[in-house]
């Protein structure tokens, strides 16, 4: 197993989340994007990544994980989102304040403190956010969830997760009410924008845009 650098993992992360939302290799452009980095600086850091056969890379076709690759990248995800769950509900951080804390923590490069925070937390299979957290060896808890977006008028689903992780977003859901397990009601749907009369639990019945709707992971009751 190579040796890698937190600059590193956090391409192999990068570049695993952005292949599993195209499930195609993924462009240059596109990792600069995320790690606000020139592309010349990218693309070297990916010459590095393959020399360590960690991903397969050519200029101008873009690049995919190797399997070391994925594993390396599922390794960070894992202790990422571990965590997260970790910092809320032992530590009491709100859902919107732990990412930063949990890129820091991601980097420690112990087996046996992973394991031990898994056993502790009562092996979660979800983060604070909904997403899927990998086992040790690196598989994933199924998801088939749909967007609030798809629910039709009339329909109730329950929150599971959300796919904008930025904590302004995160703080206007918190105020709106809307966290993981909370039921939703789709009492109205705006023909003209497709914004959305919800109603979360027994509260007030409140308005979103589609645009919020689109990143509100749910399911059926």
């Amino acid at each position: 197993m190579p040796i890698t650098s937190f600059t590193e993992e956090n391409y192999l992360k990068i570049i695993y989340k952005l292949s599993a939302e195209t499930n195609a290799e993924v462009s240059t452009n596109a990792v600069a994007e995320l790690t606000q980095t020139k592309a010349a600086s990218v693309s070297d850091m990916l010459r590095k990544l393959s020399d360590k056969q960690l991903v397969h890379y050519q200029k101008y076709q873009g690049v995919t994980l190797t399997s070391e690759g994925e594993r390396v990248a599922l390794k960070v995800i894992r202790k990422h989102r571990l965590w997260e769950v970790f910092l809320v509900e032992k530590l009491g951080f709100n859902w919107d304040e732990v990412h930063d804390i949990a890129e820091q923590l991601e980097h420690i490069d112990s087996e046996e403190l992973v394991e031990k925070l898994d056993e502790f937390l009562a092996f979660p299979q979800f983060d604070p956010h909904g997403d899927p957290i990998p086992d040790n060896s690196g598989r994933m808890p199924e998801l088939r969830y749909h967007t609030l977006a798809e629910v039709k008028e009339g329909e109730a689903v329950l929150m599971m997760g959300v796919s904008e992780h930025s904590a302004a977003f995160l703080q206007y859901l918190a105020k709106s009410g809307v966290s993981l397990g909370a039921e939703i009601r789709i009492i109205e749907i705006n023909a003209f924008d497709k914004s959305l009369s919800i109603q979360v639990a027994q509260n007030t019945p409140q308005f979103i845009s589609h645009e919020v709707a689109k990143n509100l992971l749910v399911k059926f009751k």
